[in-house]
């Protein structure tokens, strides 16, 4: 017998009818361009998306969020989407990041983020502040627990500027803008302010790319070198051997790579401080951090600032760090000192004198006073400290040595020489303790081998703390 309907029933089935089309129409919808790039991120046809639906009734939001494999690992993602209000993030699309941060958390595996958004959702008001102080939180719970990776590749600005420079690593396109507050008024006008290039000259960038695909081959790099948590061990499954030969005449970004495995050198913040050299690759199929002094430069605020940043996130996953010394010291002046040479200086010697993880230096040059101390004294925590033939560790340079010692005189630039041949070289060195092995250049690659293999199961039992007094 036919039955009548009341209204109520009417409705409900009304709208499952009417949502039912809204699924189909979902479904039937084109990827948009945020969901491609992350189709691009993983192995193919790898890609699930979460929380598609999510939104209000049944409206899409302004992020794609899922997880797949990248060679063969599960890898956390979410990518905000322009084509959906601009982008804008709501507690819609703070939920399905929030969802993906706990993911990761519980399963132990990387984040990738891919911002480009015009900001928070003016319409929901104070809402949007909730919705990101939730993602702040979920980040800063990941934080040294498994790796995160911001990819800008587009306007990031505000408090997503603050979330995205959160991440272990961050990644610009060229054409990508990062900022807290707007710099473009007619009444506050900076010259290139926001831009990628500015970003990775103040820091902030630790890589820049052309363009969206450049930045995620770039990512998925270094998922390749990065362990999935901190209770992994990190290495290079795609790792060739390096041929190269290892000469006294190389610095720097060449001297790692003769090193590295072939091809597996990752260099962060290429553009900041520029007296020395840090980046990420694989040695024997084990990661590890390479930091490098040039030319016996004196280190600036920016390249102690640098390294530090380096050496924490090295230290955060258990990588083990190789440290190229070659400096007479941190810069002097007062216009450094203004500048916060001496803070961040202090930060560096703290970084490594806290850092739990192997951490092995060589000098291969200078090795001056403080520069000794904060980089490569075994005293302060180096497991090992390999020093070249030609190498000079000294209290201070050479000169000032023995115009201390025996005063100003016209003999004081052969003293120096003498001093530094017979009282700070590096046989002096080993012989008082201070040096581990005095090696040949050309040695360098096997020493350090054996020396990560040989501290590979180092672990260090610490003062119970919430975390070091760190020197900002």
């Amino acid at each position: 017998m036919f039955q009548q309907l009341t209204a109520s029933q009417k409705s409900e089935n009304g709208g499952i009818l009417a949502m039912k089309k809204t699924i189909a129409e979902m479904e039937q919808t084109a990827a948009s361009e945020a969901a491609n790039k992350l189709i691009s991120l993983f192995d193919e046809d790898s890609f699930v998306e979460l929380g598609k639906f999510v939104g209000a009734n049944g409206e899409k939001t302004g992020v794609v969020s899922g997880y797949g494999y990248v060679d063969g690992a599960v890898v956390y993602a979410y990518a905000q989407d322009t084509s959906v209000n601009a982008g804008a993030v709501n507690t819609a699309a703070a939920l399905k990041i929030k969802k993906v941060y706990e993911l990761a958390l519980k399963n132990g595996a990387p984040v990738i983020g891919i911002f480009d958004s015009k900001g928070g959702d003016i319409k929901e008001g104070m809402k949007t502040l909730g919705a990101y102080g939730e993602i702040a939180k979920m980040s800063a719970a990941l934080s040294g627990a498994v790796p995160q990776i911001a990819v800008v590749d587009g306007l990031c600005a505000g408090t997503a500027a603050m979330i995205a420079c959160m991440a272990d690593v961050v990644i610009m396109t060229e054409k990508s803008e990062l900022f807290m507050t707007a710099p473009f008024t007619a009444d506050d006008k900076t010259a290139g302010a926001g831009t990628a290039d500015n970003a990775a000259k103040s820091g902030v960038a630790a890589i820049l790319a052309k363009d969206s695909d450049e930045a995620i081959a770039k990512a998925k790099q270094l998922l390749s070198v990065l362990p999935a948590n901190n209770l992994e061990t990190a290495g290079n499954d795609y790792y060739m051997e390096n041929d190269a030969t290892v000469s006294a005449d190389l610095k720097g970004i060449e001297l790692i790579s003769s090193v590295a495995d072939k091809e597996s050198v990752i260099e962060l913040y290429k553009q900041f401080g520029t007296s020395a050299v840090t980046a990420i690759g694989s040695l024997n199929w084990r990661t590890a951090g390479f930091v490098g002094t040039n030319n016996g430069a004196k280190l600036t605020a920016d390249d102690s600032a640098k390294i530090a940043r380096f050496v924490t996130l090295c230290d955060a996953y258990s990588i083990p760090v190789v440290t190229f010394v070659d400096s007479e010291g941190f810069e002097k002046s007062s216009a450094a000192e203004l500048a916060g040479s001496i803070r961040d200086s202090a930060k560096l010697a703290q970084a490594y004198a806290s850092a739990t993880t192997a951490k092995i230096a060589v000098v291969t040059g200078k090795a001056y006073g403080s520069a000794y101390v904060a980089l490569a004294s075994t005293a302060a925590g180096s497991d090992f400290t390999f020093a070249w033939e030609d190498a000079v560790i000294a209290p201070t340079t050479p000169e000032a040595a023995v115009v201390f010692l025996n005063g100003v005189s016209e003999d004081n630039a052969k003293q120096a020489q003498e001093y530094a041949e017979n009282e700070a070289d590096a046989f002096t060195a080993a012989a008082n303790g201070y040096v581990d092995r005095v090696i040949t250049a050309v040695d360098t690659k096997s020493a350090l081998t054996t020396a990560i293999e040989a501290t590979s199961s180092k672990r260090v039992v610490t003062p119970a703390k919430k975390h070091v007094n760190f020197v900002y």
